[in-house]
C-alpha cells in the first residue's frame, strides 16, 4: 500500500430510488478509501449495495438514481462531474470489469474493433497502432493466437476467454483504478483461479489499485489487503483482511463467515444413513446432433455423456462435479428420461426406465423429481405458490380432495421454512432463497425416492446457500431420500455428499467416497479442481501455490484422442494419446487414468 494519500476517497455516499412502493435506499452514508496498488474487497449478500457503489463511482447509475456524497479521485469529485468530463476518466484512469462478459461486450463488433475504439478515443492513436496494442495486451492476458482473436466475435469465445478480453480491454490505458464487479462469479473454479492469478500479476506489472466486489470469502482471503462488509446498503465493518476474518466485530460478519463451507475441512457434517440399492445407471450415453456445417455435409455428433455408470442407494447423496460442458446436466436429464438416451440403461427400484411406456413412465415420475438451478425461472409466474406445489398431486394423487391437497401443501410449506400464508402469493413476491424452498417443496410433494439437484444453490448468496443445503440434508435424514447433487462449488459438495463423481468431457474420471476423494485425489483433473478452490483463510490462502489448469475444456464436438484430459495434463504421454483409460480400482477409488499411481 502506498504511504501517500488515498487514490480514491468516498464519503457520505448515498444512492436511492423512488419507486411505486416508496423510496428504496440502495446505499446509505458509505465511506471508504483505496490507495495506489491496493486491493480493497467489498463483500455482502445480493442487495447489499456493492454494485450500486461501484456504478456510482463510475457514473453509470440509472437516470432515476438520486446520489449524494463525495467520491474524490485525484482531487476531482466523480459524483459531480459532467458526462463529458467523466468520459475522459472512464476507461482511461478508471476502468471496470463487469460480472457477465457476454452482456458487457458488443455482440455486433469484433474483439479488435471494441478494443481499438478505447485507445482511439482516449489516446487518439491510429486504428493500426491500436490493434497492435490490443493484440499485445491479449497476449499479456495469456490468450493464445492473440492476433487472430482480434477478428473474432464474443460468441466465438469461451466464458474464460471473454473475461480475459474484458480484463485486457480494461487495462488498455493502464488505469490507476480497476473496479472488478464479481469478475469470476459466472466462471468455473478452474477458470476463476486463472483469472485471479492473472489479475494479481497484472496489478504487480501495472501498479493498478483494484476494487474487488465479490461474495466469495475465499477470493477475498487470497487477493485483498482490506475488506468492507455491507448489508442492506450500510457498512457493517471494514478493516484489514486478517482483522475482519479472525476478529470480526459485527454480528453480520460473523454469520457471513460461519456460513462459508471450507474445502479443507470436513466439518461436523451429519450425513444420513444409507439404505438399500435404489438407482442403477449403466453405460449411459447422451448424444446430440448438431446443425450441418454445409448444405450436404454430414451432421456432427456431440457426445454430451459418453458411457457413465454408477449406483445410488436410498438415503445417499452422490455429488457430481466438473467444469461447464462436462455433461453433468445432460446426465441428470438422461437419468430422468427428460431426454432420450443414445445407449445405456437406467433402473429405478428395479424397473428399467427405458422399457416403460409413456403412461408407466409418467407414473414412475412420482418417485423421481428435480430441483433446477434458477429458482425463479423454474416456477410458473402465473400460478400461486399453492398451485405450483400442489400441481403434482393432481397427477399422482387424483383421489385427494381439494381440502386434502391444500392441507398437504401447507404442511410442506411450513416444513421447508415458509409460512402457511404464502400459499396464495406468486413467485415474484419472494426472494431467491424462498423461491428455491418453493422448488424443493414442489419436488417433495409427491414423496419421491430420488431428487436430482442441478446446481440448486449456485444462484444464491452464501448464507441462503447454507440454509438450503442444511434443509436438504435434514429432509434426507427424515425421509431416507436419495439425492444426486450437481454443483461447481466443491466445498458445498464435500459438505453434503456421501460419495463424489468427477466428470470431464462426458466421462467419469474418478469416483470415491467424499473423504477419500478430497483428502487423496488420484486423477490429475480432480487434484486440479481441488487446488483451484480458494480457502477462506487469509493466512493460509496467500501461501498456497496451486498447480492451476491451463487452457479451456476441449470441444465435445472434437474431443482429443485417447484420454480427453491429456491436452491439459502434465503427466500425458504417448499412451494417453493412443489409449482411452477406463475406470479401474485403485485403493478405495475408481479412477480413469493411466498414471493415477504417480
Amino acid at each position: 500500500m502506498s504511504d501517500s494519500g488515498p487514490l480514491l476517497r468516498v464519503s457520505g455516499l448515498s444512492v436511492s430510488y423512488q419507486t411505486d412502493n416508496g423510496l428504496v435506499r440502495a446505499v446509505r452514508d458509505l465511506a471508504f478509501e483505496i490507495h495506489a496498488k491496493e486491493t480493497l474487497g467489498i463483500v455482502g449478500e445480493s442487495g447489499s449495495g456493492k454494485t450500486q457503489t461501484a456504478l456510482s463511482v463510475m457514473g453509470l447509475l440509472a437516470e432515476t438514481a438520486r446520489v449524494s456524497g463525495q467520491a474524490i479521485f485525484n482531487d476531482r469529485d466523480l459524483l459531480h462531474m459532467n458526462e463529458a468530463a467523466l468520459n475522459k476518466v472512464r476507461g482511461n484512469e478508471i476502468a471496470m470489469i463487469f460480472q457477465d462478459p457476454m452482456t458487457a461486450l458488443n455482440p455486433h463488433l469484433t474483439i479488435g474493433k471494441q478494443m481499438a475504439r478505447v485507445l482511439q478515443h482516449h489516446r487518439g492513436i491510429s486504428r493500426s497502432d491500436a490493434l497492435n496494442e490490443a493484440a499485445a495486451l491479449l497476449d499479456a492476458v495469456r490468450i493464445p493466437e492473440a492476433r487472430n482473436r482480434l477478428y473474432q466475435y464474443p460468441h466465438e469465445m469461451s466464458g474464460g476467454m471473454r473475461q480475459r478480453v474484458m480484463i485486457a480491454t480494461a487495462l488498455l490505458c493502464k488505469p490507476k483504478l480497476l473496479i472488478a464487479d464479481e469478475p469470476t462469479t459466472a466462471l468455473d473454479v478452474t477458470v476463476q483461479a486463472q483469472i485471479l492469478q492473472l489479475m494479481q500479476e497484472l496489478q504487480t506489472e501495472f501498479g493498478t489499485a483494484i476494487l474487488l466486489i465479490t461474495h466469495d470469502m475465499g477470493v477475498v482471503a487470497g487477493n485483498c489487503d482490506r475488506v468492507l462488509v455491507m448489508q442492506s446498503g450500510e457498512l457493517q465493518e471494514q478493516g484489514k483482511v486478517d482483522d475482519v476474518f479472525y476478529a470480526p466485530q459485527a454480528e453480520y460478519t460473523r454469520s457471513l463467515l460461519a456460513a462459508v463451507p471450507r474445502l479443507d475441512e470436513a466439518g461436523e457434517t451429519q450425513l444420513s444413513a444409507v439404505g438399500s440399492d435404489l438407482l442403477s445407471v449403466d453405460q449411459v450415453r447422451v448424444v446430440f446432433e448438431t446443425e450441418r456445417p454445409a448444405l450436404f455435409a454430414p451432421r456432427r455428433l456431440l457426445r454430451a455423456v459418453d458411457g457413465v455408470s454408477f449406483d445410488l442407494r436410498a438415503g445417499e447423496t452422490l455429488g457430481i462435479v466438473g467444469e461447464s460442458g462436462c455433461g453433468k446436466s445432460s446426465l441428470a436429464r438422461g437419468v430422468l428420461r427428460l431426454i432420450e438416451l443414445a445407449a445405456g440403461r437406467v433402473s429405478l427400484l428395479g424397473d428399467n426406465l427405458g422399457e416403460l411406456d409413456s403412461a408407466a413412465l409418467i407414473a414412475k415420475r412420482k418417485d423421481m423429481q428435480i430441483i433446477f438451478q434458477d429458482p425463479l425461472a423454474s416456477l410458473n409466474p402465473r400460478m400461486t405458490v399453492g398451485d405450483i406445489i400442489g400441481e403434482p398431486l393432481r397427477t399422482f394423487s387424483p383421489e385427494l380432495s381439494e381440502a386434502e391437497r391444500i392441507s398437504r401443501v401447507i404442511d410442506l410449506l411450513v416444513r421447508v421454512g415458509l409460512e402457511r400464508e404464502h400459499i396464495a402469493r406468486y413467485p415474484h413476491e419472494f426472494s431467491g432463497g424462498q423461491c428455491q424452498r418453493i422448488g424443493i417443496a414442489r419436488a417433495l410433494i409427491s414423496e419421491p425416492e430420488l431428487i436430482i439437484c442441478d446446481e440448486p444453490v449456485s444462484a444464491l448468496d452464501v448464507s441462503v446457500q447454507a440454509q438450503i443445503v442444511d434443509l436438504l440434508m435434514q429432509i434426507q435424514r427424515d425421509t431416507g431420500l436419495a439425492l444426486i447433487f450437481i454443483a461447481h462449488d466443491l466445498a458445498v459438495v464435500r459438505h453434503i455428499s456421501h460419495r463424489v463423481m468427477v466428470m470431464y468431457l462426458g466421462r467419469a474420471v474418478e469416483l470415491a467416497d467424499r473423504d477419500t476423494l478430497y483428502e487423496t485425489p488420484l486423477h490429475p483433473y480432480t487434484r486440479a479442481l481441488i487446488d483451484s478452490v480458494p480457502i477462506p483463510d487469509p493466512r493460509l490462502e496467500p501461501s498456497r501455490d496451486p498447480a492451476l489448469l491451463q487452457g479451456d475444456l476441449p470441444s465435445p464436438l472434437d474431443p482429443p484422442s485417447g484420454c480427453a484430459f491429456r491436452t491439459r495434463c502434465a503427466l500425458a504421454d504417448e499412451r494417453c494419446a493412443a489409449e482411452r483409460p477406463e475406470l479401474r480400482d485403485i485403493g478405495a477409488s475408481l479412477v480413469a487414468c493411466h498414471h493415477a499411481e504417480l
